[in-house]
């Protein structure tokens, strides 16, 4: 995510939940973010039961209006998990909350590992010009619109 950092993030560096399931992770933006990806950490081999099989994917404004754009089933996971967010468009997500739920683990554990989660925001390659700041509109700036 660059310099941007959400409002709200656990922590810890892993996420364990404990009780009953769903378990949740909210990532609040301070302003509209555009997500490309959510990226899980997990490890069935040190985790077993503890590990996610199906995890939901919800965005919206804040708790009360969200979606759910991606469910994905998994089996077994080492390593990194990478579900691609795009909505009902084929357009990249932009929402000032993410909401990550586990919703069954393996071998129907009630308690959730997540070793890390990392969001990844779409990098934009632009070229900077001074020819883009070069348009002086107003008198104040046009007495520097060229060097004497």
């Amino acid at each position: 995510m660059g310099d941007e950092q959400p409002a709200a993030l656990p922590d810890a560096k892993s996420r364990n939940s404990d009780g009953q399931l769903p378990h949740l992770v909210n990532i609040q933006f301070k302003r509209k973010t555009t997500i490309q990806d959510v990226a899980l950490y997990t490890d069935f081999k040190l985790d077993e039961s503890y590990t996610p099989t199906r995890i939901s994917v919800r965005v919206g404004t804040n708790f009360n209006d969200l979606q759910e754009i991606e469910v994905i089933d998994i089996s077994e996971p080492n390593g990194w998990i990478i579900i691609p967010l795009k909505d009902m468009n084929d357009k990249l997500v932009r929402t000032f909350m993410l909401q990550i739920a586990v919703l069954q683990n393996h071998q129907q554990g009630r308690d959730t590992h997540m070793r890390q989660i990392k969001i990844h925001s779409p990098v934009q390659n632009q070229p900077v010009s001074s020819a883009d700041f070069a348009t002086f509109a107003n008198p104040d700036f046009k007495q520097f619109q060229s060097i004497r």
